[in-house]
C-alpha cells in the first residue's frame, strides 16, 4: 500500500519538473516545444468567456472534471506559478501550520471572473497566475513584483496565495471541495502525530482534529510519503467520514448571495471598462489575428508567451501606449512563413487563423517608396511592389500590401513608412 502512494507522489512530481522545465524554456526563448499551455485555466476561461471555440470547452471540461476526480491536482501539477512556489519552499525550513479558509477569495474571484464575463479580461491578467509566470520570466514589472510579493508570502504563510488569493485555485477549491478523491485521515489509526501536518504546504490539515479541507489541498500529495502508520489516505473517503455536507446556515446563504452580486455588479462593470478602454487607445500595430485594437486590449492576458516565440522580435511587452502587447517594426519585419505567436497565444487574443490566412492577413500599410528601390521589390512577398518597367518608382498595389514591413526593412534606405490599420482583414 505504501508504494501505491508513493507512486501518486512520484507521477505528480514528475509530471510538474516536465511542466516546469517546458514552461523555463518557453518563457526564456530557448524553445516551444508543445501547446501545455493550453491547459492554463485563466487563458481557458478568458477564451470560453470572450471567444468560444470548442477546443477551448473541451479542455476547460478536461480540467474541471479531473479536478472533481482527483482534486486540485492542477495547481501542484499543470500551473508554473504553483511549481514555481513549490520549489521556493524547499528553502523554507518549517511550514506555518494550519490555514483558514477566509471568504475574501471568493469575492477576488467574483470580480475576476465576473469582469471577464463582461467582456474584458484587463482585471484577469492583474491576477491570473499563469500570466505572472509569464510576465515574470520575460522580465515586465507587474510580474516581477507580483512574484517577489509570493515569495515573501511562502516564506511567511506558505502558499496562502495558492489557498486565498489566486482566483483561478479559488474556482478548483470550490470543486475539489467535492470531489470523489479525496485526502483524508483514518481516524481509527490516526495518532495525531503531527507528521503530515507539519510538511504541509496548504495548511489543510487539521492533526488534531483529524480532519483535511479538500478545498483549500492542493495535492501535493507529499504527506502520504510520511505517515509511520499509513493512516493518511488519498482516495474516495467512507460515507461515515464525509467532511462535506451542506449546511444551510444564514451566514453561508448571506456569503453565498453577496458573492453572486459581486460576481453580476463585476460583469456590468467590465462592460463599462470595455467601453472605456475601447476609446483610450492609440493607433498601434498587432501581431495577426489580432483583428482590432480594441478587442485585443480586452482579450491579451498579458502573458508575453507571443514576446518570446517571435523569431524576428519585433512583439514588444505593453507600455503606457497600450495596456496589451504590440509590434516594433524598428526591430524587423514579419516574417511571411510564420504563425508562431498565433500558435503560442493560449488565451485566443490572437485568433487561430491558418498560415495562408496570415499570408494574406493586412496588420498594417504602407506608404510606397517615391524612388527607385530595388530591394524592397525584391523582399516584398506578396508583389504589393513591383518593379517599374520604366525604372522608375516601384509600382505599388494597395489591395495586395499586408505590411509585414519587410520591404522597410530590407531596404532602410528609401522612404517608405508604414503605419497600422483600424481593423486586420484577409485580403
Amino acid at each position: 500500500m505504501a508504494m501505491k502512494k508513493n507512486t501518486f507522489y512520484r507521477i505528480r512530481l514528475i509530471t510538474a519538473v516536465c511542466v516546469g522545465i517546458l514552461s523555463l524554456a518557453a518563457f526564456t526563448g530557448l524553445f516551444y516545444a508543445v501547446k501545455i499551455f493550453d491547459l492554463q485555466l485563466g487563458a481557458l476561461l478568458q477564451r470560453v468567456f470572450v471567444d468560444f471555440s470548442i477546443i477551448a470547452l473541451v479542455l476547460l471540461a478536461f480540467i474541471l472534471i479531473m479536478t472533481f476526480l482527483f482534486g486540485r491536482l492542477y495547481c501542484s501539477a499543470l500551473c508554473p506559478l504553483g511549481i514555481l512556489q513549490e520549489f521556493i519552499g524547499v528553502f523554507k525550513k518549517k511550514n506555518s501550520g494550519t490555514q483558514k479558509n477566509l471568504f475574501f477569495k471568493y469575492i477576488i474571484a467574483a470580480i475576476v471572473f465576473g469582469t471577464l464575463a463582461g467582456g474584458t479580461a484587463c482585471i484577469l491578467r492583474l491576477a491570473e497566475p499563469y500570466t505572472y509566470f509569464g510576465s515574470a520570466f520575460t522580465l515586465s514589472a507587474l510580474g516581477i513584483i507580483a512574484v517577489i510579493v509570493i515569495i515573501v508570502i511562502i516564506f511567511i504563510k506558505d502558499r496562502f496565495f495558492c489557498t486565498n488569493i489566486c482566483p483561478v485555485g479559488t474556482v478548483l477549491g470550490l470543486i475539489s471541495k467535492f470531489s470523489v478523491n479525496k485526502i483524508y485521515l483514518q481516524k481509527t489509526t490516526c495518532t495525531s502525530c503531527g507528521i503530515c501536518g507539519n510538511i504541509c504546504p496548504a495548511g489543510c490539515i487539521n492533526t488534531k482534529e483529524k480532519t483535511v479541507d479538500n478545498e483549500i489541498c492542493i495535492k501535493c500529495l507529499k504527506c502520504l510519503n510520511v505517515c509511520p502508520v499509513n493512516s493518511v489516505k488519498y482516495a474516495m473517503s467512507p460515507k461515515e467520514k464525509e467532511e462535506v455536507k451542506f449546511s444551510p446556515k444564514r451566514r453561508q446563504f448571506v456569503l453565498a448571495v453577496s458573492t453572486v452580486a459581486v460576481f453580476a455588479a463585476a460583469a456590468k462593470a467590465g462592460a463599462v471598462i470595455k467601453k472605456i478602454l475601447s476609446e483610450k487607445f492609440s493607433d498601434v500595430i498587432l501581431p495577426p489575428g489580432a483583428w482590432n485594437e480594441e478587442r485585443f486590449l480586452n482579450k491579451c492576458l498579458n502573458c508575453n508567451l507571443c514576446v518570446k516565440v517571435c523569431p524576428t522580435n519585433i512583439i514588444k511587452k505593453a507600455d503606457a501606449k497600450y495596456g496589451a502587447v504590440s509590434i516594433d517594426f524598428s526591430k524587423g519585419f514579419c516574417e511571411f512563413n510564420c504563425i508562431e505567436c498565433i500558435k503560442a497565444c493560449p488565451a485566443g487574443a490572437l485568433q487561430r487563423i491558418s498560415l495562408p490566412e496570415k499570408q494574406r492577413m493586412r496588420i498594417a500599410m504602407i506608404t510606397p517608396p517615391e524612388t527607385e528601390a530595388p530591394k524592397a521589390v525584391e523582399a516584398c512577398p506578396t508583389q504589393a511592389l513591383v518593379q517599374n518597367p520604366k525604372g522608375a518608382r516601384p509600382l505599388f498595389s494597395a489591395s495586395r500590401c499586408i505590411g509585414c514591413a519587410a520591404c522597410k526593412i530590407k531596404s532602410p534606405e528609401t522612404n517608405i513608412r508604414i503605419y497600422g490599420v483600424k481593423i486586420q482583414k484577409i485580403l
